[in-house]
C-alpha cells in the first residue's frame, strides 16, 4: 500500500531543514506538531540523527503512515495522536528542548494557535524553541498576490481558515510566555518563525 504524499512538503523540506539546523541545537529533542504524512520527519531524522524527533498528529489515520515512512530511523519516535484543542496532550519521557509546526495555522479555526502557544509552552523545557513555518500576513509588507489567492481559496473551502496576522499569532505566544526571538526568510512567501519560552514551565 503507497504512503500518503505531499508535495509542498516534499518541495520545502530542504530548504525547512537548511533553516532548523540554524536555528535548533546540536541533540535536540524535538516535538513535531502537525506532521501530515511524516515526509518532514524522515527527511530531517535522516539528515541529523542527532536530533531526536516525536511525530503527531491530530488525525489517528494518520500515524500508520508516518511510522512506515519513518521505519528505520532510530532517532523518530512512534507517532502519537496530539490534538492542539486538547487539553491534555500526550507526555513523552522529560520535556523537548524544542517543537516545530508547519502549515497548520491557516487550515485551522483561529482558535487552534492558542492552543498551540499553550500546549507547546507546557511542553517545553525552560528556554525550548518553537519553530513555527507557514505563510503569514504581514501588517507592514504588501501580500504576495500568490498568498492572497491562496487566503482566498481557504476562506471559501472553510470559513475558519486563512491567513493569520504576524500580530496575532506573536500576540498569543506572548500571552503563552513565548517571545519571538526570530524570523527567517523562506521560499514561496513563507517564513520560519522562532519562538523562546521564556516564562515559567508549567508543573
Amino acid at each position: 500500500m503507497s504512503l500518503a504524499f505531499s508535495p509542498a512538503a516534499d518541495r520545502n523540506r530542504q530548504s525547512i531543514l537548511e533553516a532548523l539546523e540554524r536555528v535548533l541545537p546540536p541533540h535536540a529533542s524535538v516535538l513535531e506538531i502537525a506532521s501530515g504524512t511524516g515526509q518532514h520527519a524522515a527527511h530531517f531524522a535522516a539528515a541529523r540523527p542527532d536530533w531526536r524527533w516525536q511525530p503527531t498528529d491530530a488525525d489517528a489515520r494518520a500515524l500508520p503512515d508516518i511510522d512506515r515512512r519513518c521505519a528505520g530511523l532510530s532517532n523518530v519516535a512512534r507517532a502519537l495522536r496530539l490534538d492542539v484543542a486538547e487539553a491534555l496532550w500526550p507526555s513523552a519521557p522529560g520535556r523537548p528542548g524544542a517543537a516545530y509546526c508547519a502549515n497548520m495555522l491557516h487550515i485551522a479555526p483561529w482558535a487552534a494557535c492558542a492552543a498551540l502557544m499553550r500546549g507547546v509552552a507546557n511542553q517545553l523545557e525552560a528556554g525550548g524553541i518553537l519553530a513555527l513555518y507557514g505563510p503569514y500576513l504581514l501588517d507592514d509588507v504588501p501580500t504576495a498576490p500568490s498568498n492572497l489567492a491562496f487566503d482566498a481559496d481557504l476562506r471559501a473551502r472553510d470559513a475558519r481558515w486563512g491567513l493569520r496576522r504576524l500580530a496575532d499569532v506573536v500576540g498569543e505566544a506572548t500571552q503563552a510566555g513565548m517571545t519571538l526571538a526570530g524570523r527567517v526568510e523562506m521560499p514561496a512567501n513563507n517564513l520560519l518563525l522562532v519562538f523562546k519560552r521564556t516564562g515559567a514551565v508549567a508543573p
